[in-house]
Formats: C-alpha cells, sequence, structure tokens
C-alpha cells in the first residue's frame, strides 16, 4: 500500500508548515493489525451506543466512529513504554493503546472490576500499565498532563515519548497554548496530535477559528507541524513516526493536525442525540470512510483476500460479546467504598 505526501497548510505570509514525505512504508502484516484494531474500536462504539440506548450502561458516550485511524495510526508509531493522554471521546486512544475492553465495558457497566472500579465511566479510563495517562473531560486538559509526563522522561531518561490527543476545540482554552510554549522552550519529547473533526459540541471551527486547519498554531510555537488526511493510515503513521523519532533524539516536540469527521453525534446521553449539523456533511464522511478506504487499498494489494475481513469481524464480534458477559457479571461497587480512591 503506498503511502501518501502529506499535505502543508503554510502561507507565502503566514507562518510556514513544515512538509515533508512519507518515510516509513508499513507492511502488509502491519496494515492487517491496524485494521483489525479499526474495526475493534469502530464495533466497541457501536456497541456501546446500543447499550447506552439500551439502558444497560450508565453516563454519557461520546462516539469515536468515523475517526479510528486517527488513534490506530498514532499509538501504532509508538513504543511500548510511550504514553499517551486522551480527552473526552476517548475509546479509540485507549483501545489502541492496548487497553482491555472488558475492563472498558465493565466500567462503562459502572462495575467494581472496570479501570475505575466503576466510578468513572467513559471520560475517565487510564491504565498506566499501558502508558494509558487517561481520558479527561475536560477539554485540552489532557495536554499539560502529556507535558508533564514528557518532561518526566526528560528528567529521568527514561526514553519514552508522550503523545497528546485533543480536539480542534480545544483551541479554546489557555492551557494548550501554555502546554505548547513550554514543550518548545524545555525541548520535551511530547507529540501534539489535534484531531480536527471540524466541530467542539456542535459549533463549527468557524465559529471560533479564523482558518479551516489549526495547524498554524504549532508552526507559531516554532515546532515542526504538519497536517495530514486523518483517514489515511499510512500518512498519519508516517508523520507521527516521524514526530516520535524526533521527540525520542532529543529533537524536541511536534504539531500534527489530523483532519478528520466524527460520523454521530457529539454524545449520546440519554434516547436523542441531537445533531445539527447538515446531513450531507455526514454522507459525504461516510464516503471517505477510513476503515473501507483501507480494506479497499489492501484488497488492491492483492495480498489479503476477502475471506480475511470475513474473519476479521467475526473474531471483533465475539470478543465483544465475551467482554460484555464479563463486564455485566462483574458486581457493583460496594456503597461503603464511595470515598474510597477519590481523595490523596
Amino acid at each position: 500500500m503506498p503511502n501518501r505526501p502529506r499535505s502543508s497548510a503554510s502561507s507565502e505570509s503566514g507562518p510556514r508548515i513544515e512538509q515533508t514525505m512519507p518515510t516509513t512504508p508499513l507492511s502488509i502484516t502491519d496494515l492487517r493489525t491496524i485494521y483489525e484494531r479499526m474495526v475493534l474500536i469502530r464495533r466497541f462504539d457501536e456497541r456501546t451506543l446500543q447499550l447506552r440506548l439500551d439502558g444497560r450502561i450508565y453516563g454519557t458516550v461520546h462516539p469515536y466512529i468515523g475517526q479510528e485511524a486517527i488513534a490506530t495510526a498514532v499509538c501504532y508509531a509508538l513504543e511500548a513504554g510511550d504514553r499517551i493522554t486522551s480527552n473526552h471521546r476517548g475509546h479509540g486512544h485507549c483501545i489502541a493503546k492496548g487497553a482491555q475492553i472488558g475492563r472498558m465495558l465493565a466500567e462503562l457497566f459502572g462495575r467494581v472490576d472496570g479501570y475505575c472500579r466503576g466510578k468513572g465511566g467513559s471520560m475517565h479510563i487510564a491504565d498506566f500499565g499501558i502508558g494509558m495517562l487517561g481520558a479527561n473531560g475536560i477539554v485540552a486538559a489532557g495536554v499539560p498532563i502529556a507535558t508533564g509526563s514528557a518532561l518526566t522522561s526528560q528528567l529521568t531518561g527514561d526514553g519514552a515519548v508522550t503523545v497528546a490527543f485533543f480536539g480542534d476545540g480545544a483551541t479554546g482554552q489557555g492551557v494548550l497554548y501554555e502546554s505548547l510554549n513550554l514543550a518548545v522552550l524545555w525541548s520535551l519529547p511530547v507529540v501534539f496530535v489535534c484531531e480536527n473533526n471540524g466541530y467542539a459540541s456542535e459549533n463549527p471551527i468557524a465559529v471560533s477559528f479564523p482558518t479551516p486547519s489549526v495547524a498554524p498554531i504549532g508552526a507559531a510555537f516554532t515546532m515542526p507541524t504538519c497536517s495530514v488526511d486523518g483517514n489515511d493510515v499510512p500518512a498519519v503513521f508516517d508523520a507521527t513516526k516521524e514526530a516520535v523519532d524526533r521527540a525520542r533524539s532529543g529533537g524536541g516536540p511536534s504539531f500534527i493536525e489530523c483532519s478528520t469527521y466524527r460520523w454521530g453525534a457529539h454524545s449520546q446521553r440519554g434516547a436523542v442525540a441531537s445533531d445539527v449539523r447538515p446531513p450531507e456533511e455526514r454522507e459525504a464522511a461516510v464516503l471517505r470512510d477510513p476503515i473501507a478506504r483501507l480494506r479497499a487499498a489492501m484488497l488492491a494489494s492483492g495480498e489479503v483476500q476477502t475471506q480475511w475481513f470475513d474473519t476479521v469481524d467475526a473474531r471483533v464480534a465475539a470478543q465483544l460479546d465475551e467482554a460484555i458477559v464479563t463486564a455485566e457479571d462483574s458486581p457493583f461497587p460496594d456503597p461503603s467504598e464511595a470515598l474510597t480512591g477519590l481523595f490523596v
């Protein structure tokens, strides 16, 4: 599968955005792994949406459907000891970094075997053992955590790189800019990945930002910056691999904008999820489906047959069936433990 060149968001009068050609090809074995992980992320969120509608899980759900290529390709470029921070739309990041879907579902079911013993829900899943420093319900709050994690790596010399995932809505939070500034000043091993899906909740980017691209933010802080198609697995992987290698070798932070689109509403809170976006936008996004796009490219390579994709679908479905049963078999936390773990 050929790599794609990354696009530039620069202009003659504005800050220059770095543009380089892809350098790291992905093997068919790599693509098989990435594809199955993307399918797992999508089917997980499809199931959680239905479980929420059925009243079997609690709290709000922010589906990652349509953005699967970003989390998967970014995390595939990381090493086991590297770390990530997430946001409210974090299921994809958790799964891509290796979180156990059974424990994730147990958390959504409010059960003791969940990652936060059933107390945190969807937006607070964390597993330090795999380098997942946490989803976060506060917009942009994961960015300074990632910056602090990178500072830790610099001070301890552990060789790890940290990735901060955030959406275009985070550009309205001052802590993002403070983090970018410190990362550059101290040359920290951190990669800032903006998943620009064009909307902050239901607010289009045009009402809060002067351009459709947020890439100029990174360039304004003089860090290497690029903008890529967030539905293109090789493009996202290559941009991340280059940024991670730079960070690990002492070259400091990078800023990657991944242009994408979430298929569903901002969140599923109750029986009806409001979505004010034009229907034709979603229809156009579905035509750019990152999973279908990768599948077509793999079939075109001649190295993968249709039957393999059917096997993946069946395997993922079985995994989710088992995880749901395991999660629902877990008990609810004892009321006497309500305050346990909430305070240091």
